[in-house]
This record gives structure tokens, C-alpha cells and sequence, in this order.
């Protein structure tokens, strides 16, 4: 409540100070997957790599239609780094397990996690393979994790009925809970898995609480090598309190002040956010669900060897062929990682 009202006073000077653009954050390498020490897990795939391999994922849709387009292969697509051709090593599609982090939003004005949504989440979660493990936190001026990493369908159930209650009093400390999953992540994700991040939540953007910035929650995101997507369930409340956060933390950069949003996020890990009413939000999370499992992971190791830490480019296209066939095509992956130093 007291950051809607920071916002709400803030607001006005939209009409004072133009919007500055927003500046690119600084990116970390992706993720290298590396099999357990301890061994994989039974049923679980493990893909010995190069120390130098960078790994990304894709999604391929019809601009027109926003149709899944499966069933490519690895000559299908052309990747760059600064320009330069890289050739693909390792290619597959809906093959690796997927790590699940359900990051869900309990504080400000609206709550976002109903029957409807909980719902919504139990039926989509229940139709991810075997493989794939689930983990459930739930945030607001804290974080919580209510469930650990676990394959079991039933668990994951129960973790869903005790998500802690709303709290209005509380904010959405986006900065705090990405920072937390982040770390989760990398410390008990699959590391020979895929990573996602899906936060469900009402409001998309927020000033900062106190602890890591925003920046450096996102240094963490990349770090962990995570897709993020959002579902948001939408409403004429939840419009108006998101869209004025929005809004005032766009203007709030003028002066410095650090905030974080969940599209900047899904734009720059390659993820995507979807929204629809919260009693047809159970459409949105299967055709997020849907998306995830037919994601497209890819590697190469790069004609640049050298190991200094300098930010480089990635470009993904699909061969002319392709969109000739299926039309124009859009392409959801990461555009840049770090290298590693020596």
C-alpha cells in the first residue's frame, strides 16, 4: 500500500519529465550443464558438455497465428555471436528435463493467487513429464519456499494449499524474491535440466525493498541460466494497480531510483507473459506449459576462445526455407552472455 501510494505521488511527473529509455543490463554467461557428482537421477538425461559450451533455448511461433513451430532440426537455424557464424553442437527439442520454480506474488492490494489460479496451476503442472521437478516459493516483503524441488505430483499438490494467505499490508518485493530463486535455483536445479522461473503475480514492475537491487536479481537470473515467464490474472483492479506501477517506476529511473520488472525479464531470458482472467487463466498456464515443452535447447562452443569476461551478442535465426514454408516467424531466446574468465 505505501508503494501504490509512492507511485500515485509520483505519477504526475510524467507530465514534467519525459521518459528516459532504459538502459541494456549487464548479462552473465548462461548456464554450462554439467552432470550431478553424485550421478543422475533414475530416468533422468545427463549431457556431458565442453567447459566452454554455452547453452541457450528457443521458442519458434507464427507472428500471425502464435502457433508453436515444432519439428524443426538443426540445420533449420543459423546462430551468430557478434556476427560471426557459430555452428550448433548439441540440439534437441522437449528432450531435456525441465526445473520448475512456481514463484508466486502474496502481498499489495490484490490477490493473485485465488481458487481459480490455484487451480489453474495444478491441472498445468500436472501435465509436465515425469522428469520434470517442480519447486514452489511464495513472496511478499519475505520469501518463502514452501516446497523443495521434488518429482512428486502430489507433493507439489499440497504445496499449493499452503501457500501463506495474502497479506495487503505487504509489498511485492520483486528484487528480493527473483534474488532468492535465482539462487535456488542454481543450488538445487537439475544443472543437466532446462530452468524456468514462472511468477504469478498482479503487478509486473516495483520499486525496489531493501536487500539486492534489481540489478542485481537480474545478475542472478542470468547467472542461473533461467527462462522467465509471468501469468498474470487480469482484472480492471489489477490493470489500474499494475499499470500506475508501471508508470511510476518508469518515471522513477529519471532520479536513479532501482526497480525491477517482470518483462524486461521474460524479454532478456528468451520467456514470455501471458494474462487472462483468473477463471481462464487455466488456458494461458497450458499454453505456457505447452510452450515450455516444446522449447528447442541448443549449444556451441565459440569460434572465441578467449576467456575475458566481454559481453557478447547472440542472434538465432531461422533459415529462409523455414519461414518460406511457415511464414514469418518469431524467435524467443537470450541475445547475449558473458564470457568466462580465465
Amino acid at each position: 500500500m505505501k508503494r501504490l501510494a509512492l507511485a500515485l505521488l509520483i505519477l504526475p511527473l510524467a507530465f514534467v519529465f519525459p521518459a528516459r529509455p532504459t538502459p541494456t543490463p549487464p548479462q552473465t554467461r548462461p548456464r554450462v550443464a554439467v552432470p550431478r557428482e553424485e550421478g543422475p537421477r533414475p530416468g533422468e538425461e545427463v549431457v556431458k558438455t565442453d567447459v566452454d559450451l554455452v547453452v541457450l533455448d528457443a521458442l519458434v511461433l507464427q507472428k500471425k497465428t502464435g502457433r508453436v513451430v515444432g519439428g524443426l532440426r538443426r540445420e533449420d537455424f543459423k546462430l551468430f555471436e557478434d556476427g560471426v557464424p557459430q555452428q550448433i553442437t548439441h540440439f534437441s527439442q522437449n528432450s531435456l528435463p525441465l526445473s520448475v520454480l512456481l514463484l508466486i506474488d502474496r502481498g499489495g492490494c490484490l490477490d493473485p493467487f485465488g481458487e481459480n489460479v490455484r487451480h489453474a496451476a495444478r491441472a498445468a503442472l500436472s501435465h509436465l513429464k515425469a522428469s520434470d521437478e517442480v519447486a514452489v516459493m511464495a513472496y511478499h516483503d519475505s520469501v518463502d519456499l514452501v516446497q523443495e524441488f521434488t518429482r512428486d505430483r502430489a507433493l507439489v499438490s499440497d504445496a499449493l494449499d499452503r501457500v501463506p494467505g495474502h497479506d495487503e499490508e505487504a509489498d511485492h518485493c520483486l528484487n528480493r524474491a527473483f534474488y532468492e530463486g535465482a539462487r535456488y535455483m542454481i543450488g538445487a536445479g537439475n544443472p543437466v535440466g532446462r530452468r524456468v522461473i514462472i511468477v504469478i503475480t498482479g503487478v509486473t514492475s516495483n520499486f525496489d525493498c531493501d536487500g539486492p537491487t534489481g540489478a542485481e536479481a537480474k545478475r542472478e537470473v542470468f547467472e542461473s541460466g533461467s527462462v522467465v515467464c509471468g501469468l498474470i490474472p487480469r482484472s480492471g483492479a489489477q490493470r489500474m494497480e499494475s499499470g500506475i506501477m508501471r508508470t511510476a517506476t518508469g518515471i522513477a529511473k529519471i532520479f536513479k531510483v532501482s526497480t525491477l520488472r517482470v518483462n524486461d525479464l521474460a524479454e532478456e531470458t528468451g520467456g514470455e507473459v501471458l494474462d487472462d482472467k483468473p477463471e481462464n487463466l487455466d488456458r494461458a498456464f497450458d499454453t505456457l506449459v505447452e510452450h515450455l515443452r516444446t522449447r528447442y535447447s541448443m549449444g556451441f562452443v565459440p569460434t572465441n576462445r578467449k576467456r575475458d569476461g566481454t559481453t557478447r551478442k547472440l542472434k538465432l535465426k531461422v533459415a529462409p526455407a523455414v519461414e518460406k514454408s511457415q511464414g514469418k516467424l518469431a524467435v524467443k531466446t537470450r541475445g547475449s552472455y558473458v564470457a568466462p574468465r580465465s
